[in-house]
Formats: C-alpha cells, structure tokens, sequence
C-alpha cells in the first residue's frame, strides 16, 4: 500500500454476483455464496488492516426473500457459520460488529450468534466497525425513520421546524456512522439496489463488473486507488476547493 493512499473511513459493498459466478462454473448457487463469504473474510481483513474505520455489507435485502425457499435456507445457514467461525477473528482484531435491518425477521438461530457478537464486541476498544445489512431495505429505513419523528412531533417531544437533515440522520439505522466515502458495487450492475439511500448521496460510486466471489484484497486496492482519483467537491467548484 502507498503511503500517501488516501483510505475512505467508511467503505459500503454491494457483494453482487455470487450465482452468477455459480453459473459459470457449473456450480448450484449455493457454492457461489460460499464463495462469496471466502471474499468477505480477505475483505474484512484488509479493510481493517489498511485503516478503515467503518465496513458495511449488503448481506441480504429486504427483497431477497423472495428467493426459492431452498436457497434463503443455505443462505441463513451460511450467515450462521460465518458468525460463529469468524467470533474469534473479530473480538482479537478491534472490530465491533452490529447488524441493521428488520432484523425480527431473521430465523432465531441466526439472531442468537448474531446478537452475542454484537454485544460482545462492544466490550473492547475497537478500530473498525462491521456493519451487515441483513433483512435490509433503505426505503424501509427511511419510512421508519419518518414514523419515529412523527411519533415525537405527535407527543410534543419534537417541533416540526426543529427538523433538519441531522435529526433526520439520526433516526437511521447507520446514525453511529459517517456516511459512506465510497460505494463498491461488484458484478457489474449499474444501480444501488435500495442500499442507503440516504446516506449514499454523495460517496463516491464504483463499478466493477468482477463477480464478488473473486473480488479480494488486490481488486480492492483498484477501487481505493479509483477513488483516490475522484475530486470529492460537495456541491462546491474546483476552484473553491484549489483555495482552501
């Protein structure tokens, strides 16, 4: 790594194309997810490693559980494993874990790891924190959010002119976390599939068309490196920014 990389605090992933790496490959889907938790842990090892303070994943959406019954079962049972093997790794690496989403919705013997690993991880100091989005949508987000400050404006606690962009932040799921400086999105789609709508609006975007289960640290390094080439001007000109 260059020293004078310039690293994002907060980096958020779209991990696409794991059955399509299946696919061409003669494989179930199923292995293309397992695969893609290979990814995950290089991904996860770097990022802390190399200074980033926050590391989101879009692990699995709202809309994901549409999917054939078969596959959201290997796919619960794979996020089972993951928080179980991966426990160690992250309590010794200063790396506080959460999850955000309708997280009810998940089976309990996915919540029951998942919750102790949250809670044990916030025990010890940490430099990183990892974020899954599990049963996530960020219109669902959001519209909770609306409810939550209707609810204050409602009993009085919260005056409607009181309401700016900070309040409204803070009753997201991610209020702990700088918004995003960069987007990764593997597999090549152009879209951020209802990922943090919100907070995504102005991290930089990349694209790559590499599916997630063969994206690791060296593919990552190309997105940092991308991203060091982008001129990050908020709304303001490059002149404005030349004088500061």
């Amino acid at each position: 790594m260059a020293d004078d990389l310039r690293i994002p605090r907060h980096v958020a992933i779209i991990m696409d194309g794991n059955g399509r790496w299946a696919r061409s490959r003669g494989l179930p889907r199923v292995k293309g997810h397992e695969a893609g938790a290979d990814s995950v842990r290089e991904i996860v090892r770097a990022c802390r490693r190399m200074g980033v303070e926050a590391l989101t994943l879009y692990s699995f959406s709202t809309e994901n559980w549409s999917r054939p019954p078969t596959e959201v079962s290997a796919l619960m049972a794979l996020l089972r494993r993951y928080l179980v093997s991966e426990r160690r790794e992250i309590m010794d690496n200063g790396i506080r874990f959460q999850a955000i989403g309708q997280l009810d919705r998940l089976p309990g013997y996915v919540r029951t790891p998942m919750d102790m690993l949250a809670r044990e991880s916030r025990k010890r100091p940490w430099k990183m924190t990892l974020t899954l989005a599990l049963s996530y949508g960020g219109r669902d987000e959001i519209v909770r959010a609306v409810r939550s400050i209707a609810r204050d404006v409602a009993s009085g606690q919260l005056k409607p002119d009181q309401i700016d962009e900070s309040i409204f932040a803070g009753r997201l799921l991610t209020a702990d976390l700088p918004d995003p400086d960069l987007m990764i999105r593997t597999s090549g789609e152009m879209r951020i599939s209802n990922f943090l709508l919100w907070q995504l609006a102005y991290a930089e975007i990349y694209v790559t068309s590499i599916h997630w289960p063969d994206f690791r640290e060296p593919q990552l390094m190309e997105a940092f490196h991308a991203y060091n080439q982008r001129e990050r001007r908020f709304g303001q000109t490059s002149a404005q920014l030349g004088a500061r």
